[in-house]
């Protein structure tokens, strides 16, 4: 009787050994899978991204300096009506990882969103409206020696026939109201394009306006001192600007795009409405020729094109940074001098290739239960132990 009960006391302990061996496994294996999914991935992705070189031909015996800018758009972040909290956790982890991550690893200067920060900004409440902007906050916060930049988009203050004053200060109180900026040598642009709808409104009209001056502050930079009215005014960088907007300029589609992140297939030749999609003809010709920009950058569309407009100018779609919006975000990066300028993309994890990670995870954690418990085939089981025991060896 005596065996018998050590005995089964022996056979107690080895199966408790055993769950307790099978529940480290599970563990480590779940660990170690939500820290690379979820952490390490972002950082092996971004360390593949590299600032693009640009040409510095020396001026007066001495390099050009070179600003490191990154530009990405569309992040809306989602709201108290449409947002559903998983969505909301899922989508805005990755985007702060990403964000994060992508500060650690390059460095950058100054960083462009090209409009869209919100979701519902067009129609949230107050109290909605500075949660929003606080989580904005904690997911792309950043040291003193980075410098953000926000941009006006249709879903912040609401398309033109929704936008008002109090929602356009209620922006500016957040993000400022700067609309030129100057670092390095380099002049940017920050246009509210939303505004350039071109029917003489209120709002409209203060924009425009604001766009002519900056178009005179421009020319003044490229005139010979004493030759003008502008010699008591302070002087821009002698550099043609660069172009940030949410809106594109006008273009018919997406027919001419191309790329791994550009417009599915079946949508590029969709025909694109002025106003909506992109701005119209009419504002496209003035913002060309007010500011003459080297350099156009704007968002809107989630995906990325190539367009050159007449006179030479290039713009670039930036694609959406949210997983909400596309499977593999991406953002630019740019070096950029007074005169010339490079521009690389960065792409971030796409959210394929995380969920097919955790599906394999998965199905490894089942095999391993079945394992133990041994409910697998038998021809199935045989193999795993033989498995084992020659690696054992």
């Amino acid at each position: 009787m005596a065996l018998v009960r050590w005995g089964l006391r022996r056979q107690n302990f080895h199966l408790l050994r055993r769950r307790r061996v099978l529940l480290l496994k599970l563990t480590a294996v779940v660990i170690s899978v939500l820290l690379f999914c979820e952490y390490f991935i972002y950082y092996l992705v971004l360390f593949r991204c590299r600032w693009p070189e640009v040409k510095m031909p020396a001026r007066g015996g001495r390099q050009e300096p070179v600003l490191k800018a990154m530009f990405l758009a569309d992040t809306h972040l989602l709201g108290e009506i449409r947002g559903h909290w998983l969505d909301k956790l899922r989508r805005e982890w990755q985007m702060e990882r990403a964000f994060q991550t992508a500060l650690w690893l390059l460095q950058p200067e100054v960083v462009f969103i090209l409009g869209d920060i919100f979701d519902e900004g067009k129609w949230s409440s107050a109290q909605a409206w500075a949660d929003d902007v606080h989580r904005f906050q904690r997911m792309f916060r950043h040291g003193s020696h980075v410098q953000l930049k926000v941009v006006i988009g249709n879903h912040d203050i609401g398309f033109h026939y929704q936008m008002s004053e109090y929602r356009i200060n209620r922006f500016e109180k957040v993000f400022g109201s700067e609309r030129l900026f100057s670092l390095k040598g380099v002049n940017f642009v920050m246009v509210n394009s939303v505004a350039m709808e071109g029917d003489g409104c209120t709002i409209c009209s203060e924009a425009e306006a604001e766009l002519r001056e900056i178009s005179r502050k421009l020319n003044c930079s490229q005139e010979v001192q004493g030759s003008s009215q502008c010699d008591h005014k302070p002087r821009l960088p002698l550099s043609a600007p660069v172009l940030l907007q949410h809106y594109p300029l006008y273009r018919a589609s997406d027919a001419n795009c191309s790329g791994e992140d550009a417009a599915p297939p079946e949508e590029r030749s969709v025909p694109f409405e002025e106003k909506y999609d992109v701005l119209s003809r009419e504002a496209s010709q003035k913002l060309l020729w007010w500011l003459r920009p080297r350099l156009i950058l704007s968002g809107h569309t989630h995906s990325a094109c190539e367009v050159l407009h007449p006179g030479g100018a290039p713009e670039v779609s930036v694609p959406s940074f949210n997983w909400r919006n596309r499977n593999n975000p991406s953002f630019i990066m740019g070096s950029l001098t007074s005169r010339d300028y490079a521009l690389s993309k960065c792409y971030l994890p796409c959210e394929d290739t995380v969920l097919t990670m955790y599906c394999a995870a998965a199905a490894f954690l089942l095999v391993l239960i079945l394992v133990h418990f041994e409910h697998l085939p038998s021809s199935f089981l045989f193999g795993w132990k033989l498995c084992r025991s020659h690696l054992r060896r």
